[in-house]
């Protein structure tokens, strides 16, 4: 079977739509992308995805609308809109696509489906609304995307389908680097754990590089870990660990004594020479060694004890 054409609604486009188109060019690059709503243009055939518009959902026929009655839901009843389920259908072929390594395949798709997916389905359904994310709602996703429309009074007649196709290569970059943040953590897994078997009882985790750790962390039910220490570039970081990543809280703060500090300041402050730099919000300190960083991490540990 040969894809030639990838066909969706023409006029305003939606993250949705916009998103499946993402997915599909990356996966059948030979093929046409056509926006119409034409009955003709929109009867399927073998050569044909047609997605966010065609008012059925028939993987058998490469039908992906979600507009009709009665419309596709996820086995949580939750619904889809043409991204999600354009994803179910194609998300794991994309992955590999992108080289995502294929033991990880199946953990990355859900993961991408639970944090990116499906967060765009419910909008585009209308059942969540927009007003979750207060006033940062115009920087959801969905909302930079619809901003990338051409305004009300451009006169050209292909300005919906020029800025549908300028807004492709955006919309596929937050894609792909959700992808690789995804992959990778499933990468690092192993590494943290090593590290955490490697720390046993000590408060402190010491990684060989930085990388995502706290999945794995979490998954270990490393509990009494208070602090995580990383090489990075000639110095060494110490960094407190969140109590959870919907939060700026941690499970330790740094010393109050070291806060906005720096060099010979925070030398003196700590007792530890090498010292560099800690935010003064207490969740990253800088220092010119290991066993600087180290002893600063133990200085820590105690007074958060």
């Amino acid at each position: 079977m040969t894809i030639t054409q990838l066909v969706t609604h023409s006029g305003g486009f939606h993250a949705d739509e916009l998103l499946s188109s993402v997915i599909l060019s990356r996966l059948f690059p030979d093929a046409q992308i056509v926006r119409s709503r034409d009955k003709q243009t929109l009867t399927p055939a073998t050569n044909k995805i047609i997605y966010d518009v065609g008012g059925n959902y028939d993987p058998d026929r490469q039908i992906f609308d979600h507009h009709q009655r009665p419309n596709p839901l996820r086995e949580d009843d939750q619904p889809y809109s043409s991204f999600g389920l354009i994803w179910a259908h194609y998300g794991q072929d994309y992955l590999a696509r992108l080289d995502v390594p294929v033991d990880d395949i199946a953990e990355v798709h859900a993961a991408f489906d639970s944090k990116f997916v499906l967060p765009i389905d419910l909008l585009d359904n209308g059942a969540m609304e927009p007003s979750v994310a207060g006033p940062l709602s115009i920087l959801t996703l969905p909302s930079l995307l619809g901003s990338l429309k051409p305004v009300f009074d451009d006169p050209s007649p292909t300005a919906d389908d020029d800025a549908f196709h300028a807004a492709m290569p955006i919309a596929g970059a937050f894609v792909e680097a959700t992808i690789r943040n995804l992959a990778a953590k499933a990468r690092a897994r192993a590494l943290v754990q090593d590290a955490i078997a490697k720390a046993g009882t000590s408060p402190i985790l010491e990684l060989p590089m930085g990388m995502p750790y706290r999945s794995a962390l979490d998954a270990a039910g490393a509990d009494h870990m208070l602090f995580v220490v990383t090489p990075r570039g000639d110095d060494w970081t110490l960094g407190g660990i969140k109590l959870s990543n919907d939060t700026f809280d941690q499970r330790a703060d740094l010393p109050a004594a070291w806060a906005g500090l720096t060099d010979k300041a925070l030398e003196d402050a700590s007792g530890v020479p090498g010292a560099k730099f800690c935010h003064n919000g207490r969740f990253i300190a800088v220092a010119s060694s290991r066993d600087a960083i180290m002893a600063m991490a133990q200085i820590a540990v105690n007074e958060a004890k």
